[in-house]
C-alpha cells in the first residue's frame, strides 16, 4: 500500500508542473514575485525546454524516493547536457553528479557521463564513486540463494573509479581501452558461513578492451537503433589482485518505434567470470535496471544472463507509461542451468519527461515472489 501511495504522489507532482505549464501558456499576466512553491513548479514545467544558445545545460532534480532494497531516502542529481566544442552535429555530451542517502543505512555520492567529441570520432566514459551500504546477503550461486532462510545483513563499503576510451573506427563501430579499480570491505557478517571463506575485504585493479556498435539515435532515452557492447577486463596478480580473474561481459539492445508514441525496446546481457572471482564482483542482477523487483545483489555467481523486452507508450504532453516482460539466471556452469533456476521478471512503469529525451521513471517490477518499487533518472536500457 505504502509503494502505491508514494507512486500516487510523484504522479500528482509531475500531474501538478503539466497543468501549471498549460495553464500559464494560456493566460497573460504581469510579472510577479513568485513563492517557493511557484518556483519549483515553474522549475520542473520548463525543465525539457530546449535553448539552442546555451552551451552547458544544466539543471538539478531532488527530493524524497522510496524503493523496496533502500527503503525512503533522499536523492540529489545534477544533470548537464553539452556539446563539445559547440558542435551540435554529434550527440550530446552529458555529465551528471549525484548523492543518495536512505533509512536502510545506504549512502552513495559520485560523478560520472560521456563525453563526446567533435564528430563523434571519439567518446569517453568515466564514473567514480563511494558507497556505504547496509545490504543483505544470501550466500553465492542459485541453490542458496533461492533459500529466503539464508536472508542475512551486511554492510559494505565499496570504492570505484572506470574509465574508458574509444575511437570510432568504422561507421557506428567504436574500439578502446578501458580501466577499472575497486575496493570493496564487507563487516557485520550476520551469517558469514555463506561466504565460504572469502576475504572479507579486496582491492581490485583491471584493464582491457571494449568493441561496440551504435546506431542509436539518443544514448539516454533512444527511439530507434541498436547498440552492442563486448567488453574483457583482465584482474592479473601483477596489477596487485590477491586474487587473480578476468570478466568477459556482453550487452545488446534494440529500439524499433511500432506507431504514434510506442517504441519497442529490447536488451540482453550476459557476464562471464572466470579465475579466484572476488565475492563483490560476481555477476549479479536486480535493483534499478536489470530485472527490476528483485533485490539487488541476492543472486550471485560465476556468471549471469537477463533478457528484457519493454513497450514504451507516450500518452499525453511529458507523460508516458511502460510495460515489460523478461527473465535471467546466475550459474557457474552452462550445465547447471534448469528450466527451474530462470527466474521470471515483469512490471509497469511511469514515465515523465524531465528534459527533452531525459525521463524520470517510476517502476513496479515483479519476480517470483519478490516486488520491487523503483524511483530514478533515465531509461533502465
Amino acid at each position: 500500500m505504502l509503494k502505491r501511495l508514494v507512486a500516487i504522489l510523484l504522479l500528482a507532482a509531475a500531474f501538478a508542473a503539466e497543468c501549471a505549464a498549460e495553464n500559464a501558456d494560456s493566460t497573460a499576466t504581469e510579472p510577479e514575485k513568485k513563492g517557493i512553491i511557484a518556483r519549483v513548479i515553474n522549475y520542473f514545467s520548463e525543465s525539457n525546454r530546449s535553448y539552442p544558445t546555451k552551451k552547458f545545460d544544466f539543471s538539478i532534480i531532488g527530493g524524497p524516493h522510496y524503493s523496496s532494497d533502500s527503503k525512503f531516502g533522499v536523492g540529489i542529481m545534477g544533470a548537464g547536457l553539452y556539446h563539445a566544442d559547440g558542435d551540435t552535429l554529434t550527440p550530446v555530451s552529458q555529465v551528471s553528479v549525484y548523492f543518495d542517502a536512505t533509512t536502510a543505512a545506504h549512502f552513495k555520492v559520485g560523478v560520472g557521463g560521456t563525453h563526446i567529441f567533435p564528430g563523434d570520432t571519439r567518446r569517453l566514459t568515466y564514473d567514480v564513486n563511494f558507497s556505504r551500504i547496509a545490504t543483505k546477503f544470501w550466500g553465492i550461486g542459485y541453490e542458496e540463494c533461492r533459500v529466503d532462510a539464508n536472508e542475512s545483513k551486511y554492510k559494505y563499503f565499496n570504492t570505484q573509479v572506470r574509465v574508458d576510451y574509444r575511437w570510432r573506427i568504422g561507421n557506428h563501430f567504436y574500439a578502446g581501452p578501458l580501466a577499472a579499480i575497486n575496493y570493496i570491505k564487507g563487516q557485520d557478517f550476520e551469517k558469514p558461513w555463506l561466504w565460504h571463506g572469502e576475504p572479507s575485504h579486496s582491492f581490485n585493479a583491471g584493464a582491457g578492451f571494449i568493441i561496440e556498435y551504435d546506431s542509436r539515435d539518443n544514448m539516454s532515452s533512444a527511439f530507434h537503433g541498436t547498440f552492442l557492447r563486448l567488453e574483457q577486463q583482465f584482474n592479473p596478480r601483477f596489477l596487485g589482485n590477491r586474487q587473480a580473474f578476468s570478466r568477459t561481459s556482453a550487452h545488446a539492445s534494440h529500439y524499433s518505434p511500432l506507431w504514434r508514441g510506442a517504441i519497442l525496446a529490447a536488451t540482453a546481457d550476459c557476464a562471464f567470470t572466470y579465475g579466484n572471482t572476488p565475492w563483490g564482483l560476481l555477476s549479479t542482477f536486480g535493483g534499478s535496471n536489470n530485472m527490476r523487483g528483485y533485490f539487488e545483489g541476492r543472486y550471485r555467481d560465476k556468471s549471469a544472463i537477463t533478457a528484457c523486452v519493454e513497450l514504451r507508450q507516450h500518452i499525453w504532453h511529458r507523460n508516458g507509461i511502460a510495460i515489460w516482460g523478461g527473465a535471467g539466471t546466475v550459474f557457474s556452469r552452462f550445465s547447471d542451468i534448469t528450466s527451474r533456476s530462470v527466474l521470471p521478471n515483469y512490471g509497469i512503469g511511469y514515465r515523465w519527461e524531465f528534459k527533452q529525451r531525459v525521463n524520470v521513471r517510476v517502476d513496479l517490477g515483479f519476480g517470483r515472489s519478490t516486488t520491487g518499487f523503483i524511483f530514478s533518472i533515465n531509461e533502465a536500457f
